[in-house]
């Protein structure tokens, strides 16, 4: 049996997942919003939205942010609009995967009300847990670029104990720096102490931060605020790792004169290539199990 995949939009971490998914055995790739990339890219087909057929897909990879509100995909490789209807959806088969990083109310009603399998991916722990390493690396890049202090002896308070957390904190510890890690779990705090780190309660985050010159927060939510930005050493740096619009006061950090980032798709900007394969690897054992 021949699987067929077609691949809507994405980035340039794409290009790996699209490499790795046409190594599976018995299956046709088609590429829709590429056409800015060499025609015949690896020998496969380049297709308009509207030319696919839509019973014979076995999965569709969307980009990692799926679509927007209004079923519109991003392209990364193309100028064309890329729309994509609720009715698009029904005409799929009911066996069919859909793919993306991330969902949204559009895309969650349009494939239940379809009756398909949608598979957000960055929700997945093994995802989330891998795709945190090229993140702990790209905030350390970071880190270096915007300070004129090595990390080494600096003063490092990570926002968040989660999947990113962790190894975030774990990576900068490596490298010398003096971490502390903010959380609200009695449970995180224990495992933060029991690393050797630095474990400071949620609640008593803004009393801390006079003593950090590095401050990461990856709580997708407004934890980094006013009362724990003003007491922020001038030369401290804030990078802020949590989905946009991130977990920081980024107007008062502006007013306070204190460089303030919001570092969106780090994986897919510092290791595309790992990334790529990342993804790929979970959708290759969900297309394979589906068989």
């Amino acid at each position: 049996m021949n699987r067929l995949i077609a691949v809507i939009g994405g980035d340039e971490r794409y290009l790996e997942l699209i490499r790795q998914l046409n190594m599976l055995p018995d299956t046709t790739i088609i590429l829709v919003g590429f056409d800015n990339l060499e025609q015949g890219f690896m020998g496969l087909t380049q297709m308009e939205v509207g030319e696919l057929e839509l019973a014979k897909l076995d999965a569709v990879v969307l980009p990692i942010t799926g679509t927007d509100a209004e079923g519109g995909v991003e392209t990364v490789f193309s100028d064309q609009p890329i729309q994509l209807s609720k009715q698009w959806f029904n005409q799929l088969k009911k066996s069919a995967f859909i793919f993306t990083g991330i969902t949204n109310d559009y895309l969650s009603t349009a494939t239940t009300e379809a009756n398909i399998s949608l598979i957000p991916l960055l929700d997945r722990d093994d995802v989330a847990i891998y795709n945190s390493i090229p993140t702990a690396e790209g905030a350390i890049m970071m880190a270096i670029e915007h300070t004129d202090y090595t990390i080494h002896a600096s003063r490092v308070n990570v926002v968040g104990f989660g999947r990113v957390g962790n190894t975030v904190a774990n990576k900068f510890a490596a490298l010398g720096a003096k971490v502390s890690v903010t959380a609200s779990s009695i449970k995180d705090l224990a495992r933060i102490t029991e690393m050797g780190l630095t474990a400071v309660p949620l609640s008593s985050f803004s009393a801390y931060t006079s003593e950090c010159d590095l401050l990461i927060n990856t709580i997708p939510a407004p934890v980094v605020k006013k009362e724990s930005i003003q007491n922020l050493p001038p030369h401290a740096l804030i990078l802020d790792l949590a989905s946009n619009p991130g977990g920081t006061d980024f107007d008062y950090a502006k007013q306070r004169g204190i460089t303030a980032i919001l570092s969106r798709s780090l994986p897919g900007i510092v290791a595309p290539k790992t990334a790529g394969k990342i993804l790929a690897d979970v959708i290759k054992q969900s297309v394979m199990k589906g068989d």
